[in-house]
């Protein structure tokens, strides 16, 4: 039995665009359509890049008729606005990776028994904002990173909790 025949993992695919549902999860009712409004350009970027990993693995078909494609098979003006909105997700990713890349991110381990540690080779660990996230997400995200004592005073900067503040390692949730 096919993946996107009937009963299959996939059918609600089959026949239709279901963008949105790649990186909502729902993939049931109002999620299965291709409107990709109120969606970060990092959401429409990775939508982007499922349509690449598709092009690469799978054996062309055809083109959809409707919003992203005219009946002639060629791209609509929406296929043309997601393209550069997920140019633009593409960028602040980048941009993201390589403001982070300066600052070396904590070391981590979970064991059930054990709960979770975060700790660095060099400096010490502390949460700091990830600005990209609001411009890719919408929302604000933190993580883990050394810095070196003389930068610990930073704004923005967040001990763990019940962590000493000169602590190379610090126990968390």
């Amino acid at each position: 039995m096919s993946h996107y025949g009937p009963g299959g993992g996939y059918h609600h695919f089959a026949g239709r665009d279901a963008s949105r549902a790649f990186v909502s999860g729902n993939f049931t009712g109002d999620g299965l359509t291709d409107s990709l409004q109120g969606l970060s350009s990092s959401e429409v970027n990775s939508i982007v890049d499922w349509r690449k990993f598709y092009y690469e693995r799978y054996i062309f078909a055809g083109k959809l008729i409707g919003r992203y494609y005219d009946s002639q098979g060629n791209p609509t003006k929406y296929l043309k606005g997601v393209e550069v909105k997920a140019k633009r997700g593409a960028q602040l990713l980048e941009k993201q990776k390589s403001e982070e890349d300066k600052i070396p991110s904590c070391n981590s381990k979970w064991s059930q028994q054990e709960g979770g540690e975060v700790w660095c080779d060099s400096g010490y660990p502390r949460l700091v904002r990830r600005p990209g996230d609001i411009a890719l997400t919408g929302q604000v995200s933190q993580r883990c990173a050394c810095f070196q004592e003389d930068e610990l005073n930073k704004p923005g900067l967040v001990a763990y909790e019940g962590c000493d503040h000169l602590s190379k390692s610090c126990k968390v949730n």
